[in-house]
């Protein structure tokens, strides 16, 4: 059987993203629910998204956010 400690520290190593959720947290109080992404897309049509964001007062990542969930809907 785990003592304390070794259970702790076996969450922490198999779940990263929730040490650091709640570190997050404790400095914060309230919890990331978001994470930064990178990806490369064609530079041309990133600056004509921008600023189609910009003029309608939408948010980008919201705007991708929302395409993702739908695309992972239909499949």
């Amino acid at each position: 059987m785990l003592s304390a400690k070794q259970l702790g520290e076996k969450i922490v190593k198999e779940n990263p993203e929730v040490f650091e959720s709640l570190m997050e947290f404790e400095k914060t109080g309230r919890l990331a629910r978001k994470e930064r992404a990178n990806f490369t897309i064609d530079k041309t049509l990133l600056n004509k998204f921008r600023r189609h964001c910009k003029s309608k007062g939408l948010n980008m990542s919201a705007l991708i956010e929302n395409f993702i969930a739908e695309t992972l809907k239909k499949s």
